[in-house]
């Protein structure tokens, strides 16, 4: 199985392609598959691993703390904070109660998932500090347009941001014209969430019939596609069979004359637009 990884603007490198766990949680008989899943990400070299406490009101959380029982160093841990939680004294109980529910003493990337209504210098403030106390060892945020970026990059010490996770794929290619750009230039990956728009993508019959004729499978085409525009992908199965699959990916590159055509077929942006979000 290939590796890639992605450097952070800290210089740490985590991997290209990790698992998402929206909605992963929610349904008790599907905890025993969702955990194997998981773990079988593990062992294919999958372990960035994201979440949110917004996620099943924890139940993600949880999880995610049985399914990395004992691997905990093996994993480099994303959450994010609700943006009402995103103040100096709220974030801190946020984040105990995450670790709580991880069942770990740190997480590795914590996120604010959108933009709220808390001035953004008291949320970099309350990172700060739990960085600090040890609890989280970097931050970014999740949702953020390009005014928020400059926003946020020009605010004191708002350029340790180290991602932002947004909607991003092949059917939705807003970020190519200003955000991505922008972030590209100053280090900061993007992290693609819902990559198969929630498996919208895998039904468009271009794409599929692409998948065929290249000896793939609609999934990897689209994992594949991001990858090569160098973000970090995070899709969300409870299926260990789908994962071996996603992974697959890895060993799976396109090729130049592979993206021009996914081009024709997914256009990029012809002009500026709002940030499509989920």
């Amino acid at each position: 199985m290939s590796t890639r990884r992605i450097t952070l603007p800290c210089g740490e490198t985590v991997p290209a392609l990790g698992q998402g766990t929206w909605n992963i949680g929610d349904d008790p008989a599907r905890r025993a598959a969702e955990i194997a899943s998981l773990r079988r990400g593990l062992d294919l070299g999958l372990t960035l691993v994201d979440t949110a406490e917004m996620y099943g009101d924890g139940r993600s959380e949880r999880l995610i703390g049985e399914a990395i029982a004992g691997r905990r160093d093996e994993v480099f841990l994303v959450s994010k904070v609700y943006p009402h939680n995103a103040s100096k004294r709220s974030m801190a109980a946020s984040c105990e109660a995450s670790l709580k529910r991880l069942n770990t003493d740190r997480i590795d990337l914590y996120l604010l998932h959108w933009p709220g209504s808390v001035p953004l210098a008291e949320t970099v403030q309350a990172f700060e500090a739990l960085q600090r106390d040890g609890k989280i060892r970097h931050w970014g945020v999740s949702n953020f347009d390009l005014r928020k970026m400059k926003s946020l990059h020009a605010l004191p010490g708002g350029t340790a941001v180290q991602a932002n996770q947004v909607l991003y794929h092949l059917g939705e290619r807003g970020i190519e014209w200003e955000l991505a750009p922008w972030q590209r230039e100053r280090g900061v990956p993007v992290m693609a969430y819902s990559p198969t728009d929630q498996g919208r993508l895998l039904r468009d019959p271009g794409l599929a019939s692409f998948a065929v004729r290249t000896g793939r499978t609609a999934a990897q085409v689209a994992l594949a596609w991001l990858l090569a525009r160098e973000a970090i992908v995070i899709p969300k199965t409870g299926h260990a069979a789908r994962v071996e699959e996603n992974a697959a990916a890895l060993d799976k590159p396109l090729t130049a004359e592979e993206l021009h055509e996914l081009d024709a077929l997914f256009p990029p942006p012809d002009g500026p637009g709002a940030l499509a979000m989920l």
